[in-house]
């Protein structure tokens, strides 16, 4: 796999302004100028996962500020869980010329192929606690003690819903694996926060866990109503929140074969459009199409196409995401040609995507 894998160590200085996003010292690469000089006088729209609404902002703003006539408001783009965003499509039919997931297997399941051809994996990043720092019961937590720290009477953990949001399943299967590599089994850990058997539908303890949206975590943890919540490292850089990391065959950050054998014992049970379906652990990768029913397909293939410039990467890891580059890719044949130089199949040692 490291053959075919490449992670860009970005080196470049970014300042950012805000949702200006300015990238100083790079221009767009000329493939991506050529697109964005073709689709003047046009406004950018985005659909993605609700950890993107920081960085891909910044990336569109990024694009708007550095090719003529193209606009990228934020009332132009939603982040909210990937399923419900991936469902905005393939569901309501609605059209961006953007979409992203954080979980590279739903773009192939859901919008492939109606609704998209093709996607691109552009960065990786680990589960992390982040957590109140200001609360006395959480002083000196670390990697070793969070368990015991977090399961104190009267804290509460914050977990997204795993039937809308691919970071609410993560948490399962942290919680899971954590189990596991304290020496005990899928359900130690687990059942403190969760009802009924690790695989089943996961109902939170009302005493331990509350379901609280994703894309609400610094405000949750800032106003006190949670004390923990395991979510995306990059969201917890972006939003310089505290944080514990976790240990690579439990955090599903990790590329490792042994790890990747780790997170796939671990499951649960997701309610989907046609009933319950059964998702395993795997890797977080994120991922990006332009879909098929894009109103400026050539405006969308050039934000894909900025992921992968200096500019972008250095954007991406100020914002706690590993780059990938060369970008995974599904399908490289119905990649855009201007973007085929920037990605290379899928690695082999990936779970497949059903």
């Amino acid at each position: 796999m490291a053959s075919q894998v490449s992670v860009v160590v970005a080196v470049l200085l970014i300042v950012v302004a805000g949702v200006a996003g300015v990238a100083l010292g790079y221009e767009l690469s000329p493939r991506t100028q050529a697109a964005t000089a073709a689709a003047t006088n046009n406004t950018l729209s985005i659909v993605g996962a609700g950890t993107l609404g920081t960085c891909f902002p910044e990336m569109a703003s990024l694009l708007a500020n550095s090719s003529a006539g193209v606009s990228a408001p934020f009332a132009s783009q939603l982040y909210e869980g990937s399923l419900l965003a991936l469902g905005t499509i393939a569901t309501s039919h609605q059209r961006y010329d953007v979409a992203a997931a954080a979980d590279y297997r739903l773009i192939p399941q859901i919008l492939e192929p109606t609704y998209a051809s093709y996607e691109v994996v552009f960065g990786t990043t680990p589960e992390v606690l982040t957590y109140d720092a200001s609360n006395a019961l959480l002083a000196g937590i670390n990697t070793t003690n969070w368990v015991q720290k977090v399961e104190q009477p009267g804290l509460l953990m914050g977990v997204a819903n795993a039937s809308t949001d691919p970071n609410g399943y993560n948490e399962i299967f942290v919680l899971e694996l954590q189990g596991v590599a304290a020496g005990g089994s899928l359900s130690t850990v687990y059942n403190h926060f969760f009802q009924g058997t690790p695989g089943s539908l996961a109902v939170p303890n009302s005493s331990a866990a509350h379901f609280e949206s994703e894309t609400q975590v610094a405000t949750l943890l800032s106003t006190h109503v949670v004390q923990s919540f395991i979510t995306y490292r990059s969201y917890a850089v972006a939003h310089h929140l505290a944080f514990v990391d976790f240990v690579p065959t439990v955090g599903l950050g990790s590329l490792a074969s042994a790890s990747i054998a780790a997170y796939g014992a671990a499951s649960t049970t997701i309610l989907g459009a046609s009933g319950p379906v059964k998702i395993s652990g795997a890797p977080v990768a994120f991922s990006v199409t332009v879909p098929s029913n894009a109103p400026n397909p050539t405006l969308g293939a050039a934000f894909v196409s900025l992921l992968f410039t200096p500019a972008g990467q250095a954007l991406l890891t100020a914002n706690g995401f590993t780059t990938v580059f060369p970008g995974w890719t599904d399908k490289p044949s119905a990649v855009p040609v201007g973007l085929q130089p920037d990605v290379t199949a899928m690695p082999s040692g990936l779970p497949p995507v059903a």
